[in-house]
């Protein structure tokens, strides 16, 4: 005998909280994933700047363990970037969407001037001897 499933128990509710919440996670994901690009070439020109900055002594730098050392430090600059989908979720609850525009512009510059001085610090220490 075959068992009966709850087709109901298959998919997630057409309407409520999840569905909230998966119409905010979208809408963070389509703001954010864009400006994602931005922020990384940014943190990219810091550390490149100070590699340039830090010349001839900086060549000294190079191995694979700076580089290894610099992937581990993006990884992490990416999975801090996702902080920001958290008070953008919050605020779209909230329901102030005219507030909305411009707390993510802010939090953006804000998040993204405060990665580039921790690039900017960790990636100095790295090239200077």
């Amino acid at each position: 005998m075959e068992e009966q499933i709850d087709s109901s128990l298959l998919s997630p509710p057409a309407s409520g909280i999840a569905s909230r919440l998966a119409g905010y996670v979208a809408k963070a994901l389509r703001f954010w994933e864009r400006r994602r690009i931005v922020y990384n070439v940014i943190l990219a020109l810091v550390v490149i700047g100070n590699f340039v900055f830090a010349w001839p002594g900086s060549r000294l730098a190079l191995s694979v363990n700076l580089f290894l050392g610099l992937f581990i430090l993006s990884v992490l600059a990416n999975v801090a970037y996702c902080a920001a989908y958290l008070p953008d979720i919050f605020v779209q609850f909230s329901g102030l969407d005219a507030a909305l525009r411009w707390t993510r512009t802010v939090l953006f510059v804000i998040g993204t001037a405060f990665a580039a001085t921790v690039a900017h610090f960790f990636s100095r220490g790295m090239f200077e001897r």
